[in-house]
């Protein structure tokens, strides 16, 4: 924790108020609802009510300040002068409850996410774990049994695969997209029917110590059409395009671009909409993003998506994503499941 608040300080130009619960359990541990941080030059303080209490007094180095189960009302009643605030997670109903107290607030934005950005050696550890959990349950999931049963059956049975693998919970709701509802980037398991002779898409992750993965494998369910194998093949090579892209001083946008100059040469760019990845790590979009707006440039430390996609509408979706961490070198690609379009049952 200590090395985490001295690289924030050394960004800091005044006190800086910590609301985000992501930021104040990165900085200190706490895992809480309702909980602020306030870094000082020479002292942490932690604010949190009751029912954190007992977490709170067992970390070292912050001084706990029980507070009432309105946190902003003991804020305004205890801090006084400059201070600094997370401009993205401070509501404004807050924002005028200790402006109202006389505090000089000063937006900040993005001080603790930079540093998350860059992971070390301890984050990189979960990640990597959850990657291979990941990769487990993608491989037991390809031998099940898709044709003929309902979407949400299928995103129940991948939740009951990581969990038989060891994972501690999920990154987020797993993405069932089968036909028509595959060519819906984030779209969510219903009650249609996996057909045969088309694709599904399954977009999944796990966490470990509150890190996540992310990974994205489509399958066909039988012999496909030639313009869904089409888009298979072209999504698979801007996909190995994107991860030699991903290296230490490339820019987000870079990265993109390089993936997406090969759907754009297939004649499919209009059907690639999103961007080719994000950051992952406490969070599963965060620092840095790349994207074709972006303006982070890539670093040793980071860990990202690679996840170009063709979606055809009223036809079917294809998308293959891996998660990348950022090296001196090579990127290290963390998870590992086959990228061979794979048949199933």
């Amino acid at each position: 924790m200590s090395e985490r608040i001295e690289r924030l300080r050394t960004l800091l130009e005044e006190p800086l108020l910590v609301t985000a619960g992501v930021n104040v359990r990165y900085l200190c541990g706490l895992q809480s609802s309702n909980a602020a941080l306030l870094v000082e030059e020479d002292r942490v303080r932690l604010f949190t009510d009751f029912r954190y209490a007992e977490a709170a007094r067992a970390i070292e180095g912050v001084e706990f300040v029980q507070t009432q189960r309105s946190i902003y009302a003991t804020l305004a009643e205890q801090l006084r002068g400059r201070i600094g605030f997370e401009a993205t997670a401070l509501t404004y109903a807050n924002w005028q409850t200790l402006r109202d107290a006389g505090i000089e607030l000063v937006p900040r934005s993005g001080l603790v996410e930079q540093l998350r950005a860059v992971k070390d050696a301890t984050e990189l550890a979960a990640i990597r774990e959850a990657a291979r959990i990941t990769d487990a349950a993608f491989a037991a999931f390809a031998e099940e049994t898709f044709v003929g049963r309902t979407q949400r059956d299928l995103a129940w049975r991948m939740q009951e695969l990581f969990h038989e693998h060891g994972a501690h919970g999920l990154a987020f709701e797993t993405i069932v997209g089968s036909g028509p509802t595959g060519a819906s980037p984030h779209g969510r398991p219903t009650d249609r029917v996996v057909e045969v002779n088309t694709l599904v898409v399954i977009d999944a992750g796990c966490t470990i110590d509150g890190y996540n993965s992310d990974c994205t494998r489509t399958f066909a369910t039988g012999d496909l059409p030639d313009e869904l194998a089409n888009a298979y093949e072209v999504c698979a090579r801007a996909q190995l395009v994107g991860l030699e892209a991903l290296r230490a001083g490339v820019s987000g946008s870079d990265a993109d671009a390089a993936a997406r100059r090969v759907i754009d040469d297939a004649g499919l760019g209009e059907k690639f909409g999103h961007g080719l990845g994000h950051g992952v790590g406490l969070q599963v979009h965060e620092a840095p993003t790349a994207r074709p707006e972006s303006t982070d440039v890539l670093e040793p430390g980071n860990v990202l998506s690679c996840e170009p996609g063709i979606y055809l509408e009223g036809r079917a979706g294809v998308r293959i994503e891996d998660l990348v961490a950022i090296t001196d070198g090579e990127p290290e690609i963390l998870t590992r499941s086959t990228k061979d379009l794979v048949t199933v049952r």
